[in-house]
């Protein structure tokens, strides 16, 4: 970001608000950063100019009559391709809707509007959602600002490369097993996957309806945490939405704590620089928090399989129609998914749903009876290459990207909040990342302590100044 940019969403939003940035500044300035910045990353599926600065115009004649403004009024942000916007495109990094126009805009865009933000565009994402790694057969792949020849992962690549890259301070994504934890640890940025339930997903493009969420990817914790707050709570049009007040603010008190390192398929085969980076994490927090001791989780080998049988079957009922009527005009990689998808037997999608009653069962009993929170990598290794996971890879990519998920799909899977943070850079420059599980509904347990450890690590947004190909 450009040297008189604020760095946080509360800097922006309060720079506008006493006139000291207008927003039609600031919004210019974050559309150059799109524009200087689209060769390298990738990050756009479409730049919105002419939207964006008519709608800073609109804040910054509000402020001028003295209107009463939001807590983002006129901040510029991007988000995924993916959440409708009355009378603009939605084309979830497809080809088959890439010219789909929506009739009324989604329940957090309407939210992040009402409190004051503007859109400079949408973002790239992997076609329909379905991808970790970020490729899109359309669009490209969107690129890791720290490491043009690493993975961003996916499937929210452009939120990942916007945010990571310096050219918004904050982006929405989608998870469903692992597609705002995985860009987030890729760029080296804060990721927030809340409680399944916790944010309507009304307007939203759906994969897996059971196991979708929205949530923010933002440079400091504080900045992902309000944007949650933000679209919280609980909407009519979107009946799995649950009626559970909005996240109460962050809180410093962290010293009754009960950690927990995740120990079993959670420690085995880690890298040099996720083992260290637990172990550091350990030996900051025992000063601090009541406890930090390992903890061993459930059998979870299975959930791979069963968490692919239900996103799978769910999103082959989604596309069942168009893939039908237009097979050609999904990626090739997709088509092949959702061909597999529509032969799953429903007995079998329905065991998977009753397996996972059980399991978040025995996950609350064994793991959060005897810690308050769990610590586990966001992945095992470091950000992989870009041309192990490309198509021709071969059995390289299927192992890879199986790895790559295997820390964040139980989670998803089991419909717990996660947020993920930068903790450490490897000797190459390489962010790690590291997930703070909770219990349902204790996003702000899990972000006040990822509030301290950013602190503590005197980290400030992470990727200011990280990234070797900043938009700035």
């Amino acid at each position: 970001m450009s040297r008189t940019d604020p760095k946080t969403l509360r800097e922006a939003a309060d720079a506008i608000a006493t006139g000291r940035i207008s927003s039609v500044e600031m919004t210019t300035d974050a559309l150059e950063r799109a524009d200087r910045s689209q060769p390298h990353l990738n990050a756009f599926i479409e730049i919105e100019r002419d939207a964006a600065l008519d709608a800073a115009q609109a804040a910054d004649e509000a402020r001028s009559r003295g209107l009463p403004l939001g807590v983002l009024h006129g901040v510029p942000l991007a988000h995924k391709d993916m959440f409708d916007r009355a009378a603009k495109i939605t084309g979830c990094g497809s080809k088959i809707r890439a010219d789909h126009v929506a009739a009324e805009t989604s329940t957090v865009i309407q939210r992040l509007e009402s409190a004051g933000a503007l859109q400079i565009g949408r973002l790239n994402m992997s076609e329909f959602a379905m991808g970790p790694t970020g490729h899109n057969a359309h669009h490209g792949r969107a690129i890791n600002p720290v490491d043009p020849a690493r993975i961003t992962a996916g499937s929210s690549s452009g939120s990942g490369a916007a945010v990571g890259g310096g050219v918004v301070l904050a982006a929405l994504g989608s998870d469903t097993g692992g597609s705002i934890r995985l860009p987030a640890a890729c760029c080296g940025v804060v990721g927030i996957k809340p409680t399944q339930g916790r944010v309507s997903r009304h307007g939203a493009m759906p994969l897996s309806f059971s196991q979708d969420c929205i949530g923010p990817l933002a440079r400091t914790v504080e900045d992902a945490y309000l944007l949650l707050q933000l679209i919280s709570g609980v909407d009519g049009r979107d009946p799995t939405c649950c009626n559970i007040p909005t996240p109460a603010a962050l809180t410093t008190e962290i010293a009754t704590m009960r950690i927990g390192l995740g120990g079993g398929v959670f420690a085995d085969a880690l890298s040099g620089d996720v083992a260290t980076a637990m172990e550091d994490m350990a030996r900051l927090l025992r000063p601090v928090c009541r406890s930090v001791e390992p903890v061993l989780p459930p059998d979870l080998s299975h959930v791979a399989e069963l968490a692919n049988v239900v996103a799978m079957s769910e999103a082959g009922a989604v596309h069942f129609d168009a893939l039908r009527r237009r097979p050609e005009d999904f990626g090739p990689q997709v088509r092949m998914r959702l061909a597999q998808a529509i032969a799953i037997p429903a007995p079998v999608y329905l065991r998977a749903l009753q397996i996972r009653v059980i399991m978040l069962e025995e996950m609350l009993r064994t793991v959060f009876s005897a810690c308050d929170l769990l610590i586990v990598p966001t992945m095992p290794f470091l950000p992989p290459l870009a041309s192990e996971v490309d198509v021709g890879a071969g059995a390289t990519m299927n192992r890879i990207i199986s790895a790559m998920t295997a820390f964040t799909r139980p989670f998803s899977f089991l419909g717990l909040p996660v947020v993920t943070l930068p903790v450490a850079r490897s000797r190459a420059g390489l962010p790690v990342g590291l997930q703070i599980v909770a219990p349902p509904w204790q996003e702000r347990r899990a972000a006040s302590l990822a509030l301290h450890i950013e602190q503590a690590l005197a980290l400030g947004p992470f990727s200011a100044g990280f990234s070797r190909h900043e938009a700035a």
